[in-house]
């Protein structure tokens, strides 16, 4: 009982201390379940764009601007919101109410709180730690990481860039291929 009073101790002064991230995390953790235990899949997809946006408040709380801006953009902007309109244009969705439905609930309970706890303990045994691993991290970054990214993507990683993108196109090109409807 004493091992989870100091667990309990320690995430209040951590609370007290880093409100507008445990804010974010709360958000992205209610959304990130909301996701899998609703049984409405257009509501599962909001949560998710939630969920996204939140670990983009992460990001920009870790000084990483240029994957915050990523993650919105390719994340939020894209995949969320095609699979919104793939709910909403579907003819099989829209003839009839498609749910999700999931028979493992008690053992994903277990898991879940397992993990919970394996979190709780590992933030209570390096507390301490932490802030002076993130000040060494941080002072090793360049100043500039956005130009720096984009140095990089454009001069030592260029090619693997554009084959992501021609793949990319040939999953959009087959994706279109399988969706179009058949003229008979």
């Amino acid at each position: 009982m004493e091992i989870i009073a100091s667990i309990f101790t320690t995430i209040g002064s951590e609370l007290s201390q880093r409100p507008i991230f445990w804010l974010i995390s709360i958000v992205m953790l209610f959304s990130g379940f909301m996701v899998v235990t609703l049984k409405n899949i257009f509501h599962c997809a909001l949560y998710l764009v939630l969920c996204l946006f939140s670990v983009a408040g992460l990001f920009i709380l870790l000084d990483a601007e240029f994957l915050a801006a990523a993650q919105v953009l390719i994340y939020v902007g894209a995949v969320a919101i095609l699979m919104i309109f793939a709910i909403m244009l579907s003819t099989d969705l829209a003839s009839q109410r498609v749910t999700q439905t999931s028979k493992n609930s008690p053992m994903v309970a277990f898991i879940c709180i397992f993990f919970a706890f394996s979190s709780a303990f590992l933030a209570k045994v390096t507390t301490g730690q932490l802030p002076a691993l993130w000040n060494n991290v941080k002072d090793s970054l360049p100043a500039e990481n956005i130009f720096t990214i984009g140095s990089l993507l454009m001069t030592d990683f260029m090619l693997p860039f554009e084959v992501v993108s021609i793949l990319l196109l040939a999953a959009m090109i087959g994706a279109i291929v399988l969706a179009r409807k058949e003229n008979t």
